[in-house]
């Protein structure tokens, strides 16, 4: 990955405040569930006890749909990374609340951890929920998906793995399309967008975007086996 791409984050640490069960749940649970970045590989069968194949999510935001997913799928394990706070916090109340053995956290910038933790042909899927579109033209450079940051998932991808993506912003859409299109590797499981997935639970972002009659766009690419 270049160095342009290194130095430009995909996101900005916003002021949220934490609510009262968010801190409590944070300080509480982060020491079971979350994992704390370090520049090196993770050994998968150290952290979850055993050998089932795991699906990445990044950008989980408040980590409503990450642990139903989890619930829904206790043959998968999951890697929720996010750098916002309040949303780490409300997510660990929810593993706890659900009692998820299969989901854990990474609360750290996502790419740094992509480059440094996981290992290459390990992910069988990448989650990518409504990341943020950076709709203005100046700022474009700091959406996740695009080259090389999609040539970086690609690596970390086993053969036969996914990269789905959803998001209601549809110059965000078409680029990111356009962008996983021209990656080495991928190829489009669909022509075009993908249909509604059922699997996937509804999100806030989500409810938001539907709330103010925007389109849901769905991507599904998979890594050449």
């Amino acid at each position: 990955m270049s160095d342009l791409y290194r130095q430009i984050k995909t996101f900005v640490l916003r002021a949220g405040r934490m609510t009262e069960s968010q801190q409590r749940d944070y300080e509480k649970l982060g020491g079971r569930w979350v994992i704390p970045y370090v520049p090196q590989h993770l050994n998968y069968i150290d952290v979850f006890d055993d050998s089932k194949e795991v699906v990445v999510e990044i950008g989980f935001g408040m980590g409503k749909a990450t642990a139903l997913i989890a619930q829904d799928n206790p043959d998968k394990n999951y890697l929720g990374i996010e750098v916002h706070r309040p949303g780490v916090g409300r997510l660990l109340g929810e593993i706890h609340k659900k009692g998820l053995q299969n989901l854990y956290i990474i609360e750290h910038d996502a790419v740094e951890v992509l480059q440094h933790m996981i290992p290459d042909g390990s992910v069988s899927a990448f989650h990518i929920f409504f990341p943020d579109p950076w709709p203005k033209k100046k700022h474009h450079k700091r959406r996740f998906i695009q080259r090389p940051r999609t040539n970086l998932l690609c690596s970390k991808l086993s053969p036969g793995g996914y990269i789905y993506m959803a998001t209601d912003w549809q110059p965000y859409a078409e680029f990111a399309l356009e962008e996983l299109t021209a990656t080495e590797g991928l190829n489009n499981v669909y022509e075009g967008f993908a249909p509604r997935q059922s699997w996937r639970p509804e999100t806030r972002f989500e409810e938001k975007g539907i709330n103010a009659e925007r389109e849901i766009f769905e991507i599904f690419f998979k890594r050449d086996v």
